[in-house]
């Protein structure tokens, strides 16, 4: 299973006011029901209604296997707004991840990406429709190499990045790293095999690691300045690696 965490756990709600409230999502937990996982039976937007004694509304949504700030709203309305917001890209969002390879120090990944075909949007996506914009920027917080061969190669060298999404295409941050040869770790879909395996049997952590550690916008109704934040929750032995790091650097905030 991936990233499950034990239903009786509540979730760590990180922030709850005006209407608004958000959670640190657990790894491997669905945001709603959805075709693409049909038999599955959790999901945050029920577990979290149950928790607090209240409707609540996604204004977003987060892949299942990425952990972090999923927020909602206690009102169609106030979901409505907040959602507005995410399409008008006036929301900062911040995320962390581990990647493969050493990054260089900070970049622009700026590469169109054309509509991903499921299962739920076979239906709706037009083959011959142009790719659209996708901006990805990100910064290395910290390098490490591993000295265990995985691969071809005698070590395995990763980084831990913040990236901060531009636009907000399906798959976006996972989609552009693959684009740029240094895939996000722990990703089944996009992800490279040798490492996956590495960071499961290796070193026993069975989650994509992807976190949205930051959220920032200004309402539109109140004009309140709204900053939220949490860790990323990467397992302690994720970020012993970095503090061990051969290139000297370390994860600030880690």
């Amino acid at each position: 299973m991936e990233g499950r965490v034990a239903d009786e756990k509540p979730l760590d709600i990180v922030y709850e006011k005006g209407g608004l409230v958000a959670i640190n999502k657990p790894a491997g937990l669905l945001v709603h029901r959805t075709k693409l996982d049909a038999r599955e039976t959790r999901f945050a937007m029920q577990r979290l209604r149950d928790q607090v004694g209240y409707r609540v509304y996604p204004v977003h949504r987060l892949d299942k296997p990425t952990s972090g700030i999923l927020l909602f709203a206690t009102s169609a309305e106030e979901a409505r707004l907040v959602s507005d917001l995410f399409a008008q890209r006036k929301v900062q969002k911040t995320y962390r991840a581990v990647v493969r390879g050493w990054t260089v120090d900070d970049a622009v990944i700026d590469y169109a990406l054309k509509e991903v075909r499921d299962r739920t949007t076979d239906g709706n996506v037009r083959p011959d429709k142009p790719a659209q914009t996708a901006i990805t920027a990100y910064r290395t917080l910290a390098r490490c190499e591993v000295d265990h061969p995985v691969g071809r190669y005698p070590t395995a060298r990763y980084s831990l990045v913040e990236v901060r999404p531009e636009t907000g295409r399906k798959n976006q941050i996972r989609r552009h790293f693959k684009h740029i040869f240094h895939p996000v770790l722990g990703d089944r879909k996009f992800g490279d095999r040798s490492h996956n395996a590495y960071l499961q049997s290796d070193l026993k952590v069975n989650r994509m690691l992807l976190a949205a550690t930051r959220l920032s916008f200004t309402h539109p109704a109140s004009e309140e300045r709204i900053s939220i934040a949490c860790s990323d929750g990467f397992p302690a032995c994720i970020h012993a690696l970095f503090r061990n790091g051969s290139d000297g650097q370390t994860a600030s905030g880690a």
